[in-house]
C-alpha cells in the first residue's frame, strides 16, 4: 500500500512540517537511531514531596540529598572508601559553598584534596548520567565549565597513556588558575540535577514554617518539576489576587505560628496600620488584640461570602447569628452552647453584625493593596499558576494533594456547579478552571471560590469542615474535631482506589494514587500505605509543630527504574549540624511498595510514549522520502 493511501491529509500535512526539521533520509536515520536508543535507557528517578509548610532548611536538605538517593549512590561509587569519606563527599554535594569555606578555614582545601574530590565527583556524574543519552547530559550541563566537565566525564585510556596525562593536566590547571571552588560547586549542582529527573510537589508550600518565600525561590530555580496545589497554596493565591477573606486567614495562620514578620521581610507587606488599629480598638488581655481584630473581621467577611453563595451550604458558619456577647456564649448547630474566649468586640453592630466598620474597611482595603502590589509574592503566585494543577497523571500514577470527594456510600459525590452536577475528575477540572480564571477575573465570585477551596468540606484540596473561627472563639477542646469527607475512610479500600484511578484514565491494576495533606501518625502505628499499596500518603511532615504528634518528620517517595519506595525521615536539626557533624537526615524506615524486575525503561513511561509516536512519525516520513512523495533536500 502506498504512503499516500495510508496517511490521511492531516497526517500528511504534519509530516510535511516535520520534513522541514528532517529534510532528508540521513537526518531521519540519525534521529531514529537516537530516539529508539533512548527508549532502552533506564527510567529516570522521580522524587515526591508534600506539605513543605515553609520549613526551609529541612526542605532544602531533602532536595539536596534527594531523599537519600545521592547517599545511596555515593556508597556504590566510593565502595572502597571509609564511611567518613563517603559522608564528607555527600555533605560537599549537598552544601558545596559552605563546606568549601569551612575547608579553607581549616586549611584542608589543598591541592591533593581538590584533585581527589574532583575525580570522585566526576565518577558520580558518570554514574548518574548512565540513565541519560549523551545529548541529554550535555544539555543539562549549564555552566561555563561545560566543555571541561564533558571532557573529564568521557576520558578514555590509550596505548601511550596520552589521555590520562591530558586529564591530569586539566586537574592541575584547575588548581593553578584558582577556579577549583567554582568548578567543584558546578559539578555538585550537576550531580543533584542528574540524580532526579523529575520532582513532584504535592502542595502546601505555604504557612506554619518561617520561610515559605525561600522555599518558593528554591522551587522556582529547580530544573524539572510539577506542582499540585494544596489548600494552603490556594489560600495564598486568593490573597495575592485580592480576596480579603483569604488575606485574613493568611494573617491568622502566620500569627498562630509567630511567622508574621515573614510577610514584611519576605514580601514587603506592611502590617503597621492593622497593628495600630487593633491596639486602639481592642483590649490587650489574655487574648491578643491583633487576633481579636482579625477574628472579628474574618467572621464578618465570611458571613458576607455565605450570603452571596447559598450554594456553598455553609450557613452554619454565620457565627454572629448564634453569638451572645452579653452571656459570652456561642450556640452551634450541634445544639450545644460553648463559652467564648473573649467578648471584646466593639466594632460589631448588633443590628447589622456582618457589616465592616469604616475603620475595618480601611484596614481591609490597605491589606488588599499590600498583597496585590507585592512584586515578589506576585512572582511566586505566577509560578504556582505556571507549574501547578489540581491533579497530575504521570507515568501511570495519579497525584493530588487532598481528595476526590465521595458520598457516604463511597461513590463519587455529585456537587452542583452552576447549573449542573459534577463529580470525580469533572469536578476537579471545574475547580481547576475556576482557580485559573480567578487570576484575571477578580470578581467576588472567583475571589470567594479561593476561600471555598481553602476551607470547605467539598473542596478537593481540603475535604474537611474546618473550624477556624470556632477554634479561635471557643474555650472547650471538644470543638477541635473537624469532620472529614468519606474519602478518608474509603481510601483504605482497593476497590475505591481502583475506581478513582479508572476515573482519571489510568490503569487501576498498575497505577497508584500519591496523596498529601494528612500527616501520618507513625507514633501511633499509622502507616502511609493504604489499600494494599494502591494509595500512598506522603505528607512530608516538615512542619515542626506536628512532629511531636507524628513522631517523625514525615514521608517522601522515590520512584526509579528499580523500585517504588517510601522513606520515613527523622526530624532535621539544622544546616550547621549537618555540615559540622556530617549528619544526614536519618531514614527511620524504608517501605518497599514495588520492586521491578527487569528494570523499568524509558519505553515504559509517558515520555517513552511520546518518543514512540515520534518514531512512528519519522518512519512515515522515511517512507514518503523513499516513495518520492516528498522531495529530499540534500545537505552539504
Amino acid at each position: 500500500m502506498s504512503a499516500t493511501r495510508k496517511l490521511n491529509p492531516q497526517r500528511l500535512r504534519l509530516l510535511r512540517l516535520l520534513a522541514s526539521q528532517y529534510p532528508n533520509r540521513s537526518s531521519v536515520y540519525s534521529k531514529l537511531i537516537n530516539l529508539k536508543s533512548e527508549l532502552s535507557l533506564p527510567k529516570g528517578t522521580e522524587h515526591f514531596i508534600s506539605d513543605i509548610h515553609g520549613e526551609y532548611e529541612a526542605f532544602c536538605h531533602i532536595i539536596n540529598n534527594a531523599s537519600g538517593v545521592i547517599k545511596d549512590k555515593v556508597k556504590i561509587v566510593l565502595v572502597n572508601s571509609t564511611l567518613k569519606e563517603q559522608n564528607e563527599l555527600c555533605t560537599l554535594i549537598y552544601y558545596p559553598g559552605t563546606v568549601i569555606r569551612k575547608l579553607k578555614k581549616d586549611n584542608r582545601f589543598t591541592e591533593a584534596y581538590i584533585k581527589k574530590t574532583i575525580v570522585n565527583l566526576i565518577d558520580m556524574c558518570n554514574f548518574f548520567s548512565s540513565k541519560y543519552s549523551l545529548e541529554k547530559v550535555r544539555s543539562i550541563i549549564k555552566t561555563k565549565f561545560a566543555y571541561i566537565i564533558d571532557e573529564m566525564m568521557h576520558s578514555k585510556s590509550d596505548e601511550d597513556d596520552i589521555r590520562r596525562q591530558y586529564h591530569e593536566n586539566i586537574l592541575q590547571t584547575i588548581v593553578e588558575t584558582g577556579s577549583s571552588e567554582l568548578f567543584i560547586r558546578d559539578v555538585c549542582e550537576l550531580i543533584k540535577t542528574l540524580a532526579v529527573a523529575k520532582l513532584h510537589v504535592l502542595g502546601d508550600i505555604f504557612d506554619r514554617g518561617p520561610s515559605p518565600d525561600k522555599c518558593m525561590d528554591v522551587l522556582a530555580s529547580y530544573h524539572h518539576l510539577d506542582l499540585q496545589w494544596g489548600n494552603h497554596d490556594v489560600l495564598w493565591m486568593g490573597a495575592a489576587c485580592g480576596s480579603g477573606m483569604c488575606i485574613i486567614n493568611v494573617l491568622l495562620n502566620n500569627l498562630r505560628y509567630n511567622n508574621y514578620k515573614m510577610l514584611e521581610n519576605g514580601y514587603g507587606i506592611s502590617l503597621r496600620k492593622l497593628v495600630i488599629f487593633s491596639n486602639h480598638t481592642y483590649k490587650e488581655d489574655h487574648y491578643p488584640a491583633l487576633q481579636k481584630a482579625l477574628s472579628v473581621m474574618g467572621m464578618k467577611l465570611m458571613g458576607a461570602i455565605i450570603d452571596r453563595h447559598p450554594e456553598y451550604n455553609l450557613q452554619d458558619l454565620k457565627l454572629f447569628d448564634s453569638l451572645d456577647l452579653k452571656k459570652g456564649t456561642l450556640k452551634l448547630n450541634d445544639g450545644k452552647t460553648y463559652h467564648l474566649n473573649f467578648t471584646d468586640m466593639p466594632t460589631v453592630d448588633e443590628k447589622d453584625p456582618y457589616r465592616l466598620s469604616p475603620g475595618e474597611q480601611e484596614i481591609i482595603d490597605d491589606l488588599i493593596s499590600s498583597f496585590t502590589s507585592s512584586v515578589r509574592l506576585r512572582e511566586h503566585i505566577q509560578f504556582l499558576y505556571t507549574k501547578g494543577d489540581m491533579y497530575k497523571c504521570y507515568n501511570g500514577n495519579l497525584l493530588y494533594h487532598g481528595c476526590v470527594p465521595l458520598d457516604e456510600n463511597g461513590e463519587f459525590l455529585k456537587i452542583k456547579c452552576n447549573d449542573t452536577y459534577l463529580s470525580g475528575r469533572d469536578y476537579l477540572d471545574y475547580c481547576q478552571t475556576k482557580i485559573r480564571e480567578g487570576y484575571t477575573i477578580r470578581d467576588n465570585d472567583h475571589l470567594d471560590f479561593f476561600w471555598y477551596m481553602w476551607t470547605a468540606p467539598l473542596s478537593p484540596l481540603s475535604g474537611r469542615r474546618m473550624k477556624i473561627f470556632e477554634k479561635l472563639l471557643i474555650k472547650e477542646d471538644s470543638i477541635l474535631n473537624e469532620p472529614r469527607n468519606p474519602y478518608y475512610d474509603y481510601y483504605h479500600q482497593v476497590k475505591t482506589c481502583e475506581m478513582i484511578l479508572k476515573e482519571f484514565g489510568l490503569n487501576p491494576k498498575k497505577g497508584h494514587i500519591i496523596n498529601g495533606h494528612t500527616p501520618i501518625m507513625a507514633k501511633k502505628g499509622e502507616s502511609p500505605v493504604r489499600a494494599r499499596g494502591k494509595l500512598l500518603v506522603i505528607d512530608g511532615g516538615f512542619c515542626r509543630a506536628y512532629q511531636d504528634k507524628t513522631g517523625i518528620a514525615g514521608y517522601t517517595l522515590i520512584y526509579n527504574s528499580h523500585c517504588l519506595h517510601l522513606k520515613a525521615h527523622a526530624p532535621f536539626t539544622n544546616k550547621e549540624d549537618a555540615i559540622e557533624s556530617l549528619r544526614d537526615i536519618e531514614d527511620l524506615e524504608e517501605l518497599s511498595v514495588e520492586e521491578y524486575q527487569p528494570r523499568k525503561k524509558v519505553a515504559d513511561t509517558d515520555w517513552g510514549e511520546e518518543l514512540k509516536e515520534r518514531v512512528r512519525e519519522l518512519n512515515d516520513l522515511l517512507e514518503l522520502y523513499e516513495n518520492g512523495i516528498i522531495a529530499e533536500k540534500l545537505t552539504k
